[in-house]
């Protein structure tokens, strides 16, 4: 599950989580909406970013991060199979935790991958993705924080 593109270390780092076996990935992708933007702009201030904080009242209604959505996911579901990996995605609309958990059962999946921005507020009172997740799935839910292309990505499992 993704909220945004994936970066080039993303999709190393992610690839590189099971470099022996064959991997084929889903891709929940559901960007950050409209109703997000204050807790967007407090984690900016958290970290010391405060040109994105104010950017985040200027940025246009429905706007994914300057991508439109799809053009986001078709980059990212082609970023992956570039690494040889299947690669399948859709774009999440409503109750995102709902569809993670029929595409797991469906699937059969191993693991859930949730690959985000840090969001403080929202991890303080664990209502994120890979917390609330953990709940609803039935598989090990490995959250991931997104990085620039030139920072090395980290993960917290937990």
């Amino acid at each position: 599950m993704i909220e945004q593109p994936l970066t080039p270390a993303d999709v190393d780092f992610v690839a590189s989580l099971h470099s022996d076996d064959a991997v084929s990935f889903i891709v929940l992708m559901q960007p950050r909406g409209d109703q997000d933007r204050l807790l967007r702009a407090i984690d900016d201030v958290a970290l010391g970013e405060l040109d994105r904080a104010v950017q985040e009242a200027e940025m246009p209604e429905g706007h994914a991060d300057g991508e439109p959505a799809e053009r986001a996911l078709a980059h990212s579901l082609d970023a992956l199979r570039a690494t040889g990996s299947e690669a399948v995605g859709q774009l999440v609309q409503r109750h995102p935790l709902d569809l993670l958990r029929s595409v797991v059962e469906e699937t059969g999946a191993d693991e859930v991958i949730v690959l985000t921005a840090p969001h403080f507020v929202e991890e303080f009172f664990h209502r994120d993705w890979a917390s609330r997740a953990r709940h609803k799935v039935g598989v090990p839910v490995l959250k991931l924080f997104s990085h620039a292309a030139d920072e090395p990505p980290e993960s917290q499992q937990g």
